[in-house]
């Protein structure tokens, strides 16, 4: 329990916790001064007498610890124990954004490292964290097409959501890039932002949906929504595990990419083509992306305390009117 309130909290004043080293100090010399006054003296005639040690001579030193435990409350106290909260605010125009993942099965290949899926997840999730103010979604596809997250400006759920993208989450297979970014345009129809874009990221030939893309082009350029398209993965053979009734094998198969197709979405709508052959080149893209697509926001962190010192306060006052209330009744000294 004590852990986790240090976690959380910071002093105003941390120097005078060096106070604290006086209580070692006063605990040793209490005990040198103990012990030179209860000194040990042999007497031959009071042998035979029992143990006669009262309660009172058993917690004669309680005194002393509620004066320690009062002692490093207040110590405490004049450390001025704060917790600090981040206050973000911002100012000016953002961008909405919608994050379009094709999730079908051939997004497992491993040219990239892990997987494609998972590297373009990587590099996502960088993209929107340099992206603050902004108002980003995310859209899913492979035969059917979903939307994973809403545009936000809270990007822990974005983050979170592209962390639980994975290939099958929608189980029918296939490529409906037209399904795909119709939905996206769905997504940001009714946005007041005066630029919106969809980054559209797939690996495959459009088959499979019910939206053809030349209708999801239309729609975009409709609503005035900019598609920047990324096609992932080589032009070439690839080798891949799969399943077999002998168990895992290997076997060479050839990509299927359609250039041509996701260059017209986005030089009809007012974006751009990317090719990205490994996470270095698809880092690159994003990250010209992000040049490209800039915000004018203007994002101010606040900073705020609240002290935390009234219990260690408490704690102290009760410690010392304790400690007077016994001294005064309990061990009280009479002349």
């Amino acid at each position: 329990m004590l852990t986790n309130w240090m976690h959380y909290i910071t002093f105003a004043h941390g120097w005078v916790l060096g106070a604290l080293l006086l209580v070692p100090i006063l605990v040793v010399e209490y005990v040198r001064r103990n012990r030179r006054i209860n000194a040990p003296m042999l007497v031959t005639t009071t042998h035979f007498i029992k143990d006669t040690q009262s309660y009172k001579t058993v917690l004669r030193h309680m005194l002393f610890v509620l004066r320690c435990l009062a002692l490093i409350c207040f110590i405490v106290v004049l450390a001025r124990p704060q917790r600090k909260f981040s206050q973000e605010v911002t100012e000016g125009e953002g961008i909405d954004i919608i994050l379009c993942f094709d999730i079908s099965g051939s997004m497992t290949s491993q040219d990239f490292a892990p997987n494609r899926l998972e590297a373009s997840k990587q590099v996502a999730a960088e993209f929107v964290k340099n992206r603050p103010g902004d108002r980003i979604g995310i859209v899913i596809f492979s035969n059917l097409s979903f939307t994973l997250c809403p545009i936000t400006t809270d990007h822990n759920t974005v983050l979170n959501q592209i962390d639980n993208i994975q290939s099958g989450y929608l189980q029918d297979e296939g490529t409906a890039i037209g399904s795909g970014l119709a939905t996206s345009v769905d997504r940001l129809r009714f946005s007041t932002s005066k630029t919106k874009i969809i980054v559209l990221l797939t690996d495959g030939v459009d088959f499979g949906g019910t939206i053809p893309p030349d209708i999801a082009k239309d729609m975009a350029k409709m609503y005035n929504v900019k598609v920047y398209t990324i096609g992932v993965g080589t032009d070439g053979e690839i080798q891949e595990h799969v399943n077999s009734p002998l168990g895992m094998v290997t076997q060479t198969r050839k990509m299927e990419f359609n250039a041509p197709l996701l260059q017209t979405l986005a030089a009809e709508t007012g974006g751009q083509y990317f090719h990205a052959t490994d996470k270095d080149g698809l880092q690159k893209i994003y990250t010209s992306i992000n040049q490209l697509e800039k915000s004018k926001v203007k994002v101010t962190n606040y900073e705020r305390a609240v002290d935390k010192f009234t219990p260690w306060l408490l704690a102290g006052i009760i410690a010392v009117l304790l400690e007077t209330l016994l001294r005064y009744t309990v061990f009280r000294k009479f002349p």
